[in-house]
């Protein structure tokens, strides 16, 4: 690590620990050369992730967006902040975790979806019909009846 007084490129921590939020470590250093002490913060470098729109234009994925979505299924409805917060960690866990560096809305829709039927079927259902954009009544007749069936 470069010295930020002197520009010595050798230095030894003193001390690491993890920083406040828990997502990144504090560590302590003295440079070598002239014995001034800094800190410097460690962080995992996430790649950023694309998401590949229904028009087939991809835009950098956004935590707001998604949550968004989430928090108007669930307007009224008896799901937490934190459960709505455990889903996007759900989303943002899979698609990181996959080898795609790009994820289709399709593939985060699904996932929403899975996870709402199990919390609250009218927040399912809300967001399924703004997701799978039901053409007629029929449409989405079909899909209360197949949740039912269930």
């Amino acid at each position: 690590m470069k010295c930020p007084f002197c520009g010595h490129l050798e230095d030894k921590v003193i001390d690491s620990r993890p920083a406040e939020d828990g997502s990144s470590i504090r560590r302590r250093r003295e440079c070598l050369s002239c014995s001034s002490r800094f800190t410097t913060y460690e962080k995992v470098e996430l790649l950023p992730l694309l998401v590949i729109k229904k028009d087939g234009t991809r835009e950098a994925y956004s935590q707001d967006k998604l949550l968004n979505g989430i928090l108007k299924a669930c307007e009224k409805r008896p799901v937490s902040s934190e459960q709505m917060m455990d889903m996007v960690t759900y989303v943002e866990n899979q698609i990181q975790n996959s080898t795609k560096r790009e994820t289709s809305t399709n593939e985060i829709g699904e996932m929403v979806m899975k996870q709402l039927k199990d919390i609250d079927e009218v927040a399912y259902v809300r967001f399924a019909s703004v997701y799978r954009q039901f053409k007629d009544v029929n449409s989405f007749m079909e899909e209360l009846q197949d949740m039912l069936k269930k």
